[in-house]
C-alpha cells in the first residue's frame, strides 16, 4: 500500500482524520453547512501517495457523483487528473470505506447527475457559470461499486 499524504490544506486533512476516527460519525458535513460529504480516497497520479479528499455526497441508487467543480475555477482541481490515471478509488460514506470504479460522463448523463448535484448543494449552479465564462465544462465522475 502505497504511504498517505494528508492535504496541504489543513481543515481538509482534519476533516479527513475526524471523519475517519469517528467511523464517519463526526466531520461528515460541509464545515458547519450540514450538507453530507464522503471521503474519497485515490492514489495521486504524479506521486503515486494515497491522497484523501472530502466531496459532496451526492448518490444516487448506490452510485455516487464526483463533481471536479473547484468553485468554478479556470482549471480541474488537481484530484481530477489523479481519477483519469486510476478510475479505482475508495468511497467513505459512513463507518468503513468500499471500492468503487469511476468513469467520467458526459451529455445528458453528465447533465442528469450534476442536476443531483445541485439539489444537494445549490452553489454548483453558480459554479457552473463561472467555469462555463472561463470555457470549462466541470467534469462529473459516476462511481460504481465494485464489489468482491
Amino acid at each position: 500500500m502505497s504511504e498517505y499524504e494528508p492535504s496541504t490544506w489543513g481543515w481538509v486533512a482534519d476533516q479527513v482524520e475526524a471523519y475517519e476516527a469517528s467511523g464517519g460519525t463526526e466531520a461528515n458535513t460541509l464545515r458547519e453547512t450540514g450538507i453530507p460529504i464522503i471521503v474519497v480516497t485515490m492514489l495521486g497520479h504524479k506521486s503515486g501517495k494515497v491522497r484523501k479528499v472530502p466531496l459532496m455526497r451526492v448518490e444516487h441508487e448506490g452510485e455516487y457523483a464526483i463533481i471536479a467543480s473547484k468553485g468554478g475555477a479556470p482549471s480541474h482541481p488537481g484530484w481530477y487528473y489523479n481519477l483519469l490515471a486510476d478510475q479505482d478509488v475508495a468511497i467513505q460514506d459512513g463507518p468503513a470505506p468500499k471500492n468503487y470504479r469511476v468513469r467520467e460522463v458526459t451529455g445528458d448523463e453528465r447533465a442528469e447527475w450534476y442536476t443531483r448535484g445541485e439539489a444537494v448543494f445549490p452553489p454548483y449552479t453558480e459554479y457552473e457559470v463561472k467555469a462555463a465564462d472561463a470555457d470549462r465544462t466541470i467534469p462529473v465522475f459516476v462511481a460504481t461499486r465494485i464489489l468482491g
